[in-house]
């Protein structure tokens, strides 16, 4: 599974989302998780117990807007509903989205 180009995401309440590997592997918690001795490395699929769907979405969004906006200078803020800005910023604690790894517009 280590050479899938895709990887799904589920969340707390069961939603799945398939999500381009080399986009989700901007959280170093995920990345730790399909380059392990970890059942997600050898599944290519990757449980957060703690993150409800809606969130989990907004975070899939933020992957690819990250990925397709990698190699850009001018890069336009990313829409965020003011209603989801603490369980995002929750999540992105728990995948270690920071500054450093791409994260930009959510602190």
């Amino acid at each position: 599974m280590a050479d899938s180009k895709y990887i799904t995401l589920v969340s707390r309440d069961g939603f799945e989302f398939v999500v381009l590997r080399e986009a989700a592997l901007v959280s170093p918690t995920i990345k730790g998780m399909l380059r392990s001795q970890f059942i997600e490395a050898r599944t290519g699929r990757c449980c957060f117990p703690e993150i409800d769907g809606v969130i989990l979405e907004k975070v899939v969004d933020y992957f690819h807007y990250w990925y397709r906006n990698r190699d850009k200078e001018e890069v336009p803020d990313m829409e965020i509903p003011v209603e989801l800005c603490l369980e995002l910023l929750m999540a992105a604690n728990y995948l270690n989205l920071e500054p450093a790894t791409g994260l930009r517009d959510w602190t």
